[in-house]
């Protein structure tokens, strides 16, 4: 496999978890337009996710779990014991048309990538990266984990050992739940401390291959490069991984709605960067992220990233046009977008004096 490939769905197309909720923005959908329209995704590296079948979910779910949400979209609705159970219905996870068809078509494609890359190579899945889904319960938007199927899969395909590294504002709590105890997948997660799922205390746990770096308020770009230069890399050097799968949430950066990380798209694409070549195999997620202009704009980079695309300072026409027809309906940092979030990909760096709590936590992780 000579180029990255990129997996998407129509599916995504269109679908919304409701007219209130966080997940009403078109994400992956933009970003399938949005690097069409800048050439950067021909048909030739474009792979179609398959929809998973109930029974192939039950590697990780259990089969009670896997029939409920099946038969929630079917009926539209759930009954009081299904909610109480299996977290469905609810204000997060509610039920709308897609609820099982959409997770499931994500799902597929991430298992569908640890066959791609049972020789070796790199497949971007921008939709991918339901990190919070439990065995037997949805969570935080995610009512499959895909990302623990993608480890899985790569693991059934050749991957011994799998690090998993995720840089979205909330910690991965059904991950964890699934690698938490296993010394052959290492876990590090960086995300901001305080907020929901609450979970991922600082520390290195498990057989020392589960590692969580909760971070303050307005981590910035500087900040996420010494954690990148002084945890990250060093730790999954030391891994000597098989397979690297990034989760690469767009809720870090500064102008997401749900987190309070102050966070560029450069810093994400530079964490990209740094983990190509480290393993034979990476896949890369998307997660997180609510706010339509910097999803698109930030998980296009990303992909502009790891074909090593440079991104042009001033948008042409066609790609311009895709960010000018985004809406962002009763949230106020969609009433007055900045010009610079329809004209680049990229935006301002955010830098800053490196805060001696971030000292502190990374020398705790090393002691």
């Amino acid at each position: 496999m000579q180029r990255p490939l990129f997996i998407g769905s129509d599916i995504y197309r269109g679908s919304s978890y409701g007219a209130w909720h966080p997940l009403r923005v078109p994400r992956v959908s933009t970003v399938m337009d949005l690097s069409r329209a800048m050439g950067w995704l021909p048909p030739e590296v474009y792979v179609p996710s398959p929809r998973v079948k109930p029974q192939t979910l039950t590697i990780w779910h259990t089969p009670d779990y896997v029939q409920a949400l099946h038969a929630a979209e079917a009926a539209q609705a759930v009954s009081a014991a299904v909610r109480s159970r299996h977290a469905i219905g609810t204000p997060s996870n509610p039920v709308f048309a897609e609820m099982y068809r959409r997770p499931a078509t994500a799902a597929g494609g991430s298992l569908l990538a640890g066959e791609l890359l049972a020789h070796g190579g790199i497949v971007y899945h921008p939709a991918g990266g339901t990190h919070h889904g439990m065995p037997d319960r949805a969570g935080g938007f995610c009512y499959l984990n895909d990302p623990v199927l993608a480890i899985l899969s790569l693991r059934r395909n050749g991957a011994r050992r799998v690090a998993y590294v995720d840089i979205d504002a909330h910690h991965p709590d059904g991950v964890e739940h699934a690698f938490g105890d296993d010394p052959d997948v290492l876990m590090i997660s960086v995300h901001e401390e305080g907020i929901w799922p609450r979970t991922g205390a600082l520390g290195v746990t498990g057989y020392g291959t589960t590692i969580n770096l909760p971070v303050p308020r307005s981590l910035h770009d500087d900040e996420m490069a010494l954690i990148v230069d002084t945890l990250i890399l060093p730790r999954v050097q030391g891994f000597c991984p098989d397979a690297i799968v990034l989760q690469c949430g767009a809720d870090g950066v500064e102008e997401d709605p749900q987190a309070h990380l102050s966070l560029s798209n450069q810093a994400h694409w530079s964490v990209v960067q740094a983990l190509m070549g480290m393993a034979p195999r990476l896949l890369v997620l998307g997660g997180g992220g609510y706010n339509p202009w910097s999803v698109g704009r930030l998980w296009t980079g990303v992909w502009g990233a790891l074909n090593g695309f440079e991104v042009p300072d001033r948008l042409d026409a066609a790609p311009e046009a895709v960010l000018r027809g985004l809406r962002f309906d009763g949230n106020r940092r969609g009433r007055n977008p900045p010009e610079h979030w329809f004209t680049t990909l990229a935006d301002r760096p955010r830098n800053g004096p490196i805060r001696d709590d971030i000292r502190t936590r990374l020398a705790e992780l090393h002691s």
